[in-house]
């Protein structure tokens, strides 16, 4: 098997579950050194030495949290070296319809989806721009094409995302590094497993190809679009959701 990202060290926040863990692992499989973040250390190291291959490292870091964030970076950093590859992954839901949501339910989701973002992204770029290297791949979703009620603050913050990914690729691209986007719809998880069949069933026929993705499908663009094949592809917003927001 190609191994494209050789040499190459990835930052994957939430990484050790979902969606997160299933890029961590796929990354790992295209042969980069990973570093798996979560707000829980045990998870965190325990979802590294899960991976393919040696050198992979697990912290804990609550990426809505400044100083969270930079403490993590100075220990990356000196552990690590530069990273090449950021995955913002993290991210959480407290749904409500909006007339009942409260300040802190969209307080705490905004402050880990989009300024975790935000934060990450900050202490991380500084260095891709020296070294004119790298690759940023934001997790949104597709609530945030299409909006979904009950979930305002969700939608918001991943719609936020987007626009973030829009315009930081613009700022970084003559520092030869690339941000995209990639929306998943509805995917198999830890946090849809419990669903009542005719919920599952309901959802699924809103879906053009009929079924739930897989946290794989997700994984799979995204080690394309943090390898040399995606040379050429930034500030793009890329669905992976059986056709629901086409």
């Amino acid at each position: 098997m190609i191994k494209e990202l050789a040499g190459k060290i990835a930052l994957v926040t939430g990484g050790s579950r979902g969606i997160g863990l299933s890029i961590a692992k796929e990354l790992a499989l295209a042969g980069a050194t990973i570093v798996v973040v979560a707000r829980n250390e045990e998870g965190a190291l325990k979802a590294a030495t899960t991976l393919e291959g040696r050198g992979h490292k697990g912290f804990a870091c609550d990426v809505g949290d400044r100083n969270s964030v930079d403490q993590l970076a100075d220990k990356v950093f000196q552990e690590m070296g530069v990273i090449q590859i950021l995955v913002n992954n993290a991210g959480i839901a407290k749904d409500n319809i909006f007339i009942r949501m409260t300040e802190d339910q969209w307080d705490d989701v905004l402050n880990v989806n989009l300024k975790g973002a935000f934060n990450m992204t900050r202490v991380l770029a500084r260095k891709m721009m020296k070294t004119k290297d790298g690759v940023i791949l934001n997790i949104s979703s597709v609530v945030g094409l299409t909006g979904n009620a009950g979930q305002v603050n969700y939608s918001a913050s991943k719609a936020g995302l987007i626009g973030f990914t829009k315009s930081l690729a613009k700022e970084l691209a003559s520092r030869n590094i690339r941000c995209n986007a990639i929306t998943p719809g509805f995917i198999q998880s830890d946090m849809t497993e419990g669903l009542p069949e005719s919920v599952t069933n309901a959802l699924s026929s809103r879906i053009p190809l009929g079924c739930f993705g897989k946290t794989d499908d997700v994984a799979g663009l995204a080690r394309f679009l943090a390898g040399p094949y995606a040379r050429y592809i930034t500030g793009q917003v890329i669905s992976v959701d059986g056709g629901m927001s086409m």
